[in-house]
């Protein structure tokens, strides 16, 4: 069963590497609730309600990717997708704050994995949207010629 057909070959990376991303970042978010205290130099007023909240935000947003891509708003849907991904790059603010010889061990696999499966799926979104729309202005091109003509 294909989810998204229109996206071709390039659907189940993409869908298996949004999951990889989906993993990895409710890993690191589930650690930073969980470990709040361990993490360095975070601010008081952040509750791992707080964290958990964030996480779900974020991953609305990657959902909202899915159900463009689903409707075939295929360029809006994988934009989306990518912002969804670069999120996954603010984990590495956390070495903003504090150095990573800081974090134990365990929040710097979850941060590193996180940002590692955001980095693999913003190329494989921008890959997927590159694609469709250099195809989408090859159709338009060809549309543009006279009857009589080919591309």
């Amino acid at each position: 069963m294909q989810i998204l057909p229109s996206l071709g070959r390039l659907q189940k990376p993409l869908l298996a590497l949004s999951i990889l991303y989906f993993a990895a970042s409710l890993g690191h978010f589930a650690h930073n609730a969980e470990f709040i205290c361990e993490y360095p130099k975070l601010p008081q007023w952040l509750t791992s309600a707080k964290v958990y909240g964030a996480w779900l935000a974020i991953t609305s947003v990657g959902a909202l990717g899915y159900v463009l891509l689903k409707k075939s708003f295929l360029s809006l849907g994988l934009a989306v997708l990518a912002v969804y991904a670069a999120i996954g790059f603010d984990g590495l603010g956390h070495y903003a704050v504090a150095p990573m010889q800081f974090h134990t061990l365990g929040a710097n696999i979850t941060i590193l994995s996180e940002v590692a499966a955001a980095a693999l799926l913003l190329s494989a979104t921008l890959l997927a949207l590159t694609l469709h729309l250099s195809g989408v202005r090859k159709d338009q091109r060809a549309s543009d010629l006279p009857a009589n003509c080919s591309s």
